[in-house]
């Protein structure tokens, strides 16, 4: 009887400790369409995550554009140096050229394929250049795996990404581009 008390306590203890660790691993992406629910992978990229929440949880995110959308592919995102609508850097014809003052991630590269709603982070062709810009995938882009750091995916919601405003066939780049409302942990 004692051990039945027991096994009950440990199964209900470690369904706890599970939930906030899941918990934990979520941010609501908030876009004018409505939110959209990512979970996050630390032990696949653990310092793209830690940076990803660090900028979200600071509001960094909060009113940058998504300034190269490419349909079927990817919607880009991220740049808080000069993609910020409400900031008085904001520029779009700079938007995807910077970052945030914190330094550059070294690559993370992992067995995460880049299949539909998988967020990834956007680097130059230095692999090790990822700093604060993200891409999320319309559809399979097998090209990526492997050569960029994937590190989340959407969850709940990908219809509202996917109603993110297409920008030019060939560079992606976007007139009048959707923004982010913000980004919070759940």
């Amino acid at each position: 009887m004692l051990m039945k008390k027991f096994i009950y306590l440990f199964i209900i203890f470690f369904s706890l400790v599970n939930n906030q660790l899941m918990a934990k691993n979520l941010m609501i992406l908030k876009l004018t369409y409505g939110e959209v629910e990512i979970e996050l992978y630390p032990d696949k990229a653990p310092n793209h995550v830690e940076r990803f929440e660090k900028l979200s949880n600071e509001g960094k995110y909060d009113g940058v554009v998504f300034h190269r959308v490419i349909s079927g592919f990817m919607a880009q995102s991220g740049d808080v140096k000069f993609g910020n609508s409400s900031n008085s850097n904001f520029n779009l014809s700079l938007a995807g050229t910077g970052g945030s003052e914190l330094p550059n991630l070294k690559a993370e590269f992992n067995d995460i394929p880049h299949t539909r709603g998988i967020l990834s982070a956007a680097r130059s062709a230095d692999p090790n250049s990822a700093n604060s810009q993200f891409f999320i995938c319309f559809d399979s882009a097998p090209h990526l795996d492997r050569q960029y750091t994937a590190f989340g995916k959407v969850i709940k919601g990908m219809e509202f990404i996917d109603m993110i405003k297409k920008g030019d066939p060939n560079s992606g780049a976007v007139s009048s581009p959707d923004k982010i409302i913000s980004i919070k942990s759940k």
